[in-house]
Parts: C-alpha cells; structure tokens; sequence
C-alpha cells in the first residue's frame, strides 16, 4: 500500500497532524488553493499558564483572496515578538532550548510558505517522523480542478491507493469513488494524549513545539498514529450526531 496525505501547509500544528504525518509514504503540501480566514494556515494556539492563548503570522491584506503560497506576512517584528511568546510559555520546560532551536530554523526562511512548510518538517525531522517519504507541493504539479475531484486526481499522480484525512474531509469526499479508482479513504483516530503541562494544563491541542520542550526525545512517544475505514467512520459519526 501507498499512503498518501493532503493538507494545507500550517504553522507548527498540534500533535495529532503528526499521527498523521508518520503514517505518509507520500506527504503533499496542498499549497496551491486560496487562503482561508480564521484557518490553521498562519497560527495555533500555545499555553499561558493553564489557559491558551494565539500565536498568528500578521498577513498582508488579511490574506484575501491569495493562494497560500502567495502568502506574505506584515512586518518583521512578529518573528521577535513570536519567539518572546514562545519562551514564556515554555519557561521551566526541559527541553526548552529545543523546541526554540526548531523555531529559529523555521523562521530563518525567506518566504512565508517555506516558514509554513519548515514548520512541520523541523518538529518532524527532530522527532525521526518519515525520513523516507516523498514530500511534493501540488502547486508544482498542475492538477487541474476542485473538490474531491481533485483530491483524488492528486493521490492517483502520486500512485497512491491509501488517501489518510482528517475528520472535515467526510463533508465532501465520494468516498464510493475512491473505492472504485482503488484507493481506500481512512479517517485518522487521533489518540489525543497529553503529556505533563503546567498550571494543571491538560490538552493536546496546542503546538507541537509544546510537546517538544516538556518531553524532548520522547516526544514520539507521545504520538500514537491510528486509522479507521470511511465506512466505519461514518457509521460511528451517524451514531453521535
């Protein structure tokens, strides 16, 4: 099997996109579609105390109507400001310095999109995740169209037959489709596990960097990568809602 994995670039995200990052034998940036507002593109959440709060690359007009890998930030004094954010919220972390080592590297890029893109290979790198996997943008592939459509044209260019998503994809996706090109859609099962955090914090839903600085080496460990068929997944999701 051949698993291939879309998603738009994004800014250090939390630790469950890396489940899925592990599980790729083929990673594709999905860098060439437009940005959206109030998306994970350019922020994500850190701790404050036991309360999060944003760290959000400022965009030059907002970001309308551009492609992400268009993107252009305001400024230079957010890249100070972020790092100063980063550092309190990881004061008395262990692996402080690590995490801070990672987030130098990424935001020593040019552009915005190799920041983006820096951000998830950094962490990935540091933590041993897919060494061997292929890494492509779709903006150098040309692939025209939209929708699942195009979803599925990409994961077959990359000769995929295992296309691995998060949970928005069910809202669009013609999942009978997929099967009859012969390519299985999985839904990811985040595992969601936590790991120490202080002021009686407990949430996986903050920067992977977070992980980083209070596990160090053993932040893989943290990361537990799981699947579930679409059919079931949509059985279970018909049940809850």
């Amino acid at each position: 099997m051949t698993a291939v994995v879309i998603t738009q670039p994004m800014l250090f995200p939390w630790p469950g996109f890396f489940e899925q990052l592990m599980l790729a034998d083929s990673y594709i940036y999905l860098d060439d579609i437009q940005f959206s507002k109030g998306s994970f593109t350019n922020r994500i959440q850190l701790l404050r105390g036991s309360d999060r709060c944003w760290m959000t690359v400022p965009l030059a007009r907002k970001g309308t109507f551009q492609k992400i890998s268009e993107l252009q930030a305001v400024g230079d004094d957010w890249k100070k400001s972020h790092r100063e954010l980063l550092r309190q919220s990881l004061l008395g972390a262990p692996y402080i310095n690590d995490a801070l080592s990672i987030f130098d590297t990424a935001y020593n890029q040019s552009s915005l999109i190799d920041l983006l893109i820096a951000s998830i290979e950094e962490p990935a790198r540091y933590m041993g995740i897919g060494p061997n996997r292929k890494i492509s943008r779709t903006s150098d592939m040309e692939i025209p169209g939209t929708s699942w459509r195009r979803v599925l044209d990409i994961v077959l260019h990359a000769g995929g037959d295992e296309y691995l998503t998060g949970h928005g994809a069910a809202n669009y996706l013609d999942h009978n489709v997929f099967d009859v090109e012969g390519v299985q859609v999985k839904y990811m099962n985040y595992s969601r596990t936590t790991w120490p955090q202080p002021g009686g914090a407990s949430t996986p839903y903050v920067s992977i960097l977070d992980l980083i600085a209070r596990m160090g080496p053993e932040a893989r460990n943290c990361l537990i990568p799981a699947t579930v068929a679409w059919q079931d997944f949509l059985k279970e999701e018909t049940v809850t809602s």
